[in-house]
């Protein structure tokens, strides 16, 4: 049998069959047969193939693999970055949910926000059994999540670079012109090399927070299930910050206040029910009786603002809380992409009486706090 070019190779590999006049009489090798038999179990799933005419294959054959099967399959098959794009197709595209109830599966998953997002969705349907090894995922992307903004967090609340130095060496303190000028002894020029024989780093000015209100807003709703895991790790970095005093609110057509549980944020996240309609304006002026001093306080509500309630209640609302004083964002987006698809029309009904608009990566919340308190 004739061997296949590699390129024509990849190319009948996404493809599928449809690819077949590719091969000119030559065969898939073993190992690219089996990443075709793979990728047909996962994207013979596709609807718009059938409208289009194309199959990757015949027959019944992807419900017989079984979910462990095919995921000892692609990590014997494919490089971490594909595998980790099957399984979230797997998940979130194709809603394989037997990907995430099958403990052989679990056992076997990377665990990162979007697996961590799929367990939130499909946790209902796992026994105790797979929730406990769920639970797994959720721990360790929470940690994650945690050590990276709560560095970002500490930075922002500890204020800015000042001309005085410090003695805390810290990298993103380095006074890199006081360092070249009082080492500039130590240069040898037949080398071309300064040697630093003492390296100086500045300090930071504290911000001065006092009885501020941080109130978080978060709707449960499918769409904004990346918003609700980062308020919550956002929330529970901002916990332990003095001198404020932070709310957390979960709201779909009810209002849940999860204030108690933010200092254990993988708790609260396995207590979230995602799904369901939405009614913001109740869950707004829910969040606008915890307000103390409005001009002490800050609203965030995130949320993709297609109103479920009444449209005309959330606006009154959040022009009521501005024309006290009380900073109100309304954040369309609280992720790493701060990418949002949210109603345009509302945003800018709400604009419109003073709220922030926009999407925000949590360490941009973050700065936002800290600039608006500081």
């Amino acid at each position: 049998m004739t061997e296949l070019d590699p390129t024509l190779e990849r190319w009948r590999l996404i493809l599928g069959e449809a690819g077949n006049g590719l091969l000119a009489g030559a065969a898939l090798s073993g190992a690219s047969a089996g990443q075709d038999a793979a990728l047909a179990w996962l994207y013979d799933r596709d609807e718009d193939l059938d409208q289009r005419g194309i199959r990757r294959s015949a027959g019944t054959e992807p419900s017989i693999v079984r979910a462990v099967d095919w995921l000892d399959d692609i990590h014997r098959l494919f490089p971490k970055a594909t595998i980790e794009r099957l399984e979230r197709d797997a998940v979130q595209r194709y809603g394989l949910h037997e990907v995430l109830t099958d403990p052989g599966v679990l056992e076997r998953l990377e665990p990162n926000t979007d697996l961590l997002g799929a367990v939130l969705r499909t946790k209902h349907l796992m026994n105790p059994e797979v929730l406990r090894m769920a639970r797994r995922i959720v721990e360790q992307v929470v940690r994650e999540l945690m050590e990276k903004l709560a560095a970002e967090v500490r930075t922002t609340f500890h204020g800015t670079r000042s001309r005085r130095p410090s003695r805390v060496a810290r990298a993103a303190d380095f006074d890199f012109a006081k360092t070249v000028r009082t080492n500039l002894a130590h240069y040898r020029p037949s080398e071309r090399k300064l040697y630093v024989e003492t390296a100086h780093f500045r300090a930071r000015t504290r911000r001065h927070m006092d009885n501020w209100q941080v109130i978080l807003l978060v709707d449960q709703s499918g769409s904004m299930t990346d918003s609700v895991i980062h308020s919550a790790v956002t929330a529970a970095c901002l916990w332990g910050l003095p001198g404020i005093k932070t709310h957390l609110i979960a709201f779909d057509t009810a209002v849940v206040d999860l204030t108690r549980e933010v200092d254990d944020p993988v708790e609260l996240l396995m207590k979230v029910q995602l799904g369901g309609g939405t009614d913001i304006a109740r869950a707004l002026a829910y969040g606008a009786q915890l307000v103390e001093n409005p001009r002490r306080a800050i609203v965030a509500l995130i949320s993709d603002f297609y109103e479920g309630g009444n449209e005309a209640w959330l606006v009154r609302t959040a022009a009521a809380l501005v024309a006290e004083g009380t900073t109100v964002l309304g954040l369309a987006a609280l992720d790493e992409q701060a990418d949002p698809a949210y109603d345009r029309e509302m945003g800018q009904r709400l604009a419109d009486v003073g709220v922030h608009m926009g999407a925000m990566t949590p360490g941009e919340l973050a700065a936002f706090i800290a600039e608006t308190i500081g």
